[in-house]
């Protein structure tokens, strides 16, 4: 569980201004573009090293600049080096003068772009950079739909072009890179919405930056890896089943018992005290067959599950429930139960209705179109901008939200916000989400606060599910509980 990325993230404006910082501190832009354009130049040999033949699309900005410089230096390492044009060279001025002169001087050609020109050996994005407000537009749209269809290995330089540093969403049209080389921050848009799909492999250069130049200027983000992950303290000797909480999990209609099941199995295995679960009478001998240590009781009403909830410590709702009158009678008593709870699937449906009002510091669940019912707008709009969704919920609702999805987010009603950069396509298989929420449960359990235990929740699951998509297609939910356990014990020793 190693991670070299650093932990922090920024937005497109953070990062200029860092930049600016730089400068103001006394270390020139052509420098920093420079020493950009070195590292792009290394990352370029260290991934294909037998590539003789290297062309760079410019457009008409410092993006542009560092374009140049790699093509200079690729040119004086022997390299056959053509650079396109897209933005007119002439009109390049400041840093990106000097790049483009630098260029020139080392032999390079220079050579306006045609929906004809050729594209040759590694292609390097150096169209746009991070200042792309508005939709991609031509010639830069026609560019990037030649290089995506290319068939050529793609350097981009800081992140694809078309990519949008903020959100991740593709801004019309973005280019498809194998490798991406980045500076001084992180973007956040790196790593969420569209972006897992263009940016490829992901290096970082801080370009000898001034770490208390970046202390000074808050993260839009905190990237999770093992070294910014919340931790479960070690047990005393001591403990006893009672020490880490009860949790009981109300769901399972006829026809999706198992994902009430699924999410008691996961809180069980993840270390809380006792589990208990709540769901219909039909269901109870399968969940005792399958899982003994789970108290399994079955509930036709509300008034059965009174005395459950009087023994609960924390509360699981909505994994399996439906929205039929028996789903909602159960959920109508969680708002007066006190105690943390984590709100998943139909809990979520039934609360975007206003069947139900969620109490404050719970731990909302949402995918992308279970968030889009709770703002009441389209599945576009959040995966348009999904740090805005996520920080939306949590503000609206008052509680810490997962926004699940490619770079899950964490948002918390004060405004903190948390990515996960791990995860597998292969994790997109029913159950999964039931898993998680159980896993925040039993985090819950045992003392975590709402946006911790979903931190830590998501960045397990996401991690286990990497580890089981290695083996491909085909994973089932279940699979992934006991693989969550022993990375929990890596992170966070029962014993030191």
């Amino acid at each position: 569980m190693t991670d070299s990325l650093p932990v922090a993230l920024y937005n497109a404006a953070q990062v200029r201004e860092l930049d600016a910082r730089l400068i103001a501190a006394g270390t020139p832009g052509f420098e920093l573009m420079q020493r950009a354009a070195h590292a792009a130049w290394r990352a370029l040999r260290r991934r294909w090293p037998d590539e003789e033949s290297i062309t760079v699309l410019a457009g008409r900005g410092n993006n542009a600049g560092d374009g140049y410089l790699i093509a200079a230096l690729a040119r004086r390492a022997g390299r056959q080096v053509k650079v396109v044009a897209v933005g007119d060279a002439q009109q390049l001025q400041g840093d990106a003068a000097l790049a483009r002169d630098a260029a020139r001087e080392a032999g390079v050609d220079i050579c306006p772009w045609a929906d004809d020109v050729t594209l040759e050996g590694v292609l390097v994005d150096a169209l746009l950079g991070t200042g792309l407000s508005g939709e991609v537009r031509d010639p830069y749209a026609g560019a990037i739909e030649r290089i995506n269809a290319s068939g050529r290995p793609v350097l981009a330089v800081d992140l694809p072009s078309g990519l949008c540093a903020d959100t991740g969403r593709a801004l019309g049209v973005a280019v498809r890179a194998d490798l991406t080389v980045t500076f001084i921050g992180l973007k956040l848009g790196l790593f969420t919405a569209q972006a897992p799909d263009l940016v490829g492999e992901l290096v970082f250069d801080d370009l000898q930056a001034d770490e208390t130049q970046l202390a000074r200027l808050q993260a839009a983000a905190t990237r999770l890896c093992p070294a910014s992950l919340p931790r479960l303290g070690p047990r005393p000797m001591t403990a006893h089943k009672g020490s880490f909480g009860q949790v009981l999990v109300i769901g399972g209609d006829l026809g999706t018992g198992g994902a009430a099941l699924l999410s008691a199995e996961a809180a069980l295995r993840c270390g809380a005290g006792m589990v208990s679960l709540a769901t219909r009478p039909e269901h109870v001998t399968a969940a005792l067959v399958r899982r003994p240590e789970i108290m399994c009781s079955g509930v036709e009403s509300t008034y059965s599950l009174t005395a459950l909830l009087a023994r609960a410590d924390v509360l699981v709702v909505g994994p399996g429930l439906g929205q039929a009158s028996w789903g909602r009678s159960l959920l109508s008593l969680a708002p007066g139960f006190g105690k943390p709870q984590v709100w998943d699937a139909d809990a979520l449906n039934l609360l975007a209705t206003g069947a139900v009002e969620v109490p404050p510091d719970c731990l909302l669940t949402p995918h992308p179109g279970e968030a889009a019912r709770l703002l009441q707008c389209d599945v576009a709009e959040i995966q348009a901008d999904r740090p805005g969704a996520a920080r939306a919920l949590a503000e609206r609702y008052r509680c810490a939200v997962i926004l699940k999805g490619a770079g899950t987010l964490i948002a918390a009603p004060d405004g903190r916000l948390a990515l996960c950069d791990r995860g597998h396509p292969a994790m997109a298989s029913a159950g999964l989400g039931d898993v998680l929420a159980g896993v925040a449960a039993a985090f819950l359990a045992q003392g975590l606060a709402p946006y911790e235990a979903g931190c830590l929740a998501v960045w397990l699951h996401a991690a286990a599910g990497e580890s089981h998509g290695r083996e491909g297609r085909g994973i089932a939910a279940a699979d992934l509980i006991t693989t969550i356990r022993h990375l929990l014990e890596e992170q966070s020793p029962c014993r030191m």
